[in-house]
């Protein structure tokens, strides 16, 4: 267990159970209150944040059917966060998942504590963590999936994908104990979730009139509102990952800023080159594309390295949604996975590179070469990939057999506001 926490970093080693702790650390009350901020950061990032981020890219007819998906989800995530997830993320188990003993949140007292905070604060900061990560999904299967089947699919998933890979990465599992470095979730949050809405997107093929018809984003402001939220939120994202308000959170907060800013100039001159104009859907999505490749980054590279981290990232989104979306020739709506799984494996790899102390990072575990660090990313990534991949399937089959995962064509056809929810985004 030592060599995992100090293969994990210090900020990482914070989010591990009481029980993988040497020693308990007194209560810090401003610990606790810089955890309550960046917990409640993070909730906003999801609500309102990707709704309106994923509502404004999609057409008009289908916006309050992303919204609903993304509330109802979130909650869902919530409460099913409650009975067993955080047990078997983050309670004593084997390498690929945690046990029951805190099921329901037993044995935990309003004392209870997980490093310098009360532990349910963190059960509820991770919590934030899995509802962003489902709604990350809907994006990729928006404007044409039964409200029902996104619910049944997020169930199985969540369980059987994001819970042990949590556990694995966070939980001193499988990767934790690898030497794998994910400060705040670029393989559990976002190379998982990317791949799962590539999945539903494959599975539920393209919407009708794709590549005949003009698909565009009915509210680029509410586009760049849902970004600009995010933008801010990604602060809890990913300061809060230090579990504490130390030298680590400032690292990830300052790292956070400086990515971001070099992605969105990335994008953005990419963009100029490419097709002779730069575009604000272009600067918003360049804005997630930097947040997303600093993410597992954040609490162990330099400033320099959080620059070029993002500087790869601006342009490795803009070649997702671009290059790869024609390659998958799959219909991604919100470009889930040209973002978020593009991105999030640029960011993975890049850790491995920019954690060394002689480019300006806190340094690997001892022993710990470059080469071998950037393997054990490589390999990290390629377990999330399959374990999500095939989770994912098999949650998108069950959904199919129980209520099936497409509305029939005509209710696609007049949207999905009218006919999933009755009701509609605007009154003529």
């Amino acid at each position: 267990m030592k060599k995992c926490i100090s293969s994990l970093g210090l900020g990482v080693a914070a989010l591990l159970p009481s029980w993988a702790m040497a020693a308990v650390p007194a209560i810090d009350k401003a610990d606790n209150a810089f955890m309550m901020i960046c917990t409640a950061l993070v909730l906003f990032m999801t609500i309102p944040g990707i709704a309106l981020f994923y509502g404004g890219l999609i057409r008009s007819k289908n916006v309050l059917s992303m919204l609903t998906q993304v509330v109802v989800t979130f909650s869902m995530v919530c409460i099913l966060w409650v009975v067993y997830g955080y047990s078997l993320a983050f309670s004593e188990g084997n390498a690929f998942f945690g046990g029951f003993s805190t099921v329901m949140l037993k044995g935990i007292g309003i004392t209870s504590q997980v490093g310098s905070i009360y532990q349910l604060i963190h059960v509820a900061f991770q919590a934030s963590f899995a509802c962003i990560t489902v709604g990350l999904i809907v994006g990729a299967i928006a404007e044409r999936i039964r409200f029902s089947a996104v619910l049944i699919f997020v169930a199985v998933w969540l369980t059987f994908s994001y819970l042990p890979m949590t556990h694995m990465v966070w939980g001193g599992g499988y990767l934790a104990a690898d030497g794998a470095l994910d400060f705040a979730g670029g393989t559990v949050v976002h190379i998982n979730a990317a791949v799962a809405g590539l999945v539903g997107a494959w599975l539920l093929g393209k919407r009708v009139g794709f590549g005949k018809e003009a698909f565009k984003p009915h509210n680029l402001p509410m586009v760049f509102i849902g970004a600009s939220i995010l933008y801010i939120g990604w602060f809890g994202f990913n300061a809060g990952s230090a579990a504490a308000a130390n030298e680590i959170a400032g690292l990830a907060f300052i790292n956070t800023v400086v990515a971001t800013a070099a992605a969105i100039l990335a994008w953005v001159l990419g963009e100029w080159i490419a097709r002779g104009k730069p575009s604000l859907l272009g600067a918003s999505s360049g804005c997630i594309a930097g947040l997303v490749a600093v993410t597992p980054a954040a609490g162990t590279v330099g400033v320099g390295g959080a620059m070029v981290i993002g500087l790869a990232g601006g342009f490795a989104g803009l070649w997702g949604v671009t290059t790869l979306k024609r390659w998958l020739r799959v219909d991604d709506p919100c470009d889930v996975f040209g973002v978020h799984g593009v991105c999030g494996i640029v960011g993975c790899i890049l850790t491995g590179v920019f954690t060394s102390a002689s480019l300006g990072g806190t340094g690997y575990a001892e022993g710990v070469t470059m080469a071998h660090q950037v393997w054990v990313q490589i390999f990290s990534i390629i377990v999330t990939l399959i374990w999500s991949g095939v989770v994912a399937f098999i949650a998108f089959k069950i959904a199919d057999v129980i209520v099936g995962l497409r509305v029939p064509e005509e209710q696609e056809r007049e949207g999905l506001d009218v006919n999933s929810h009755g009701e509609n985004a605007y009154n003529q």
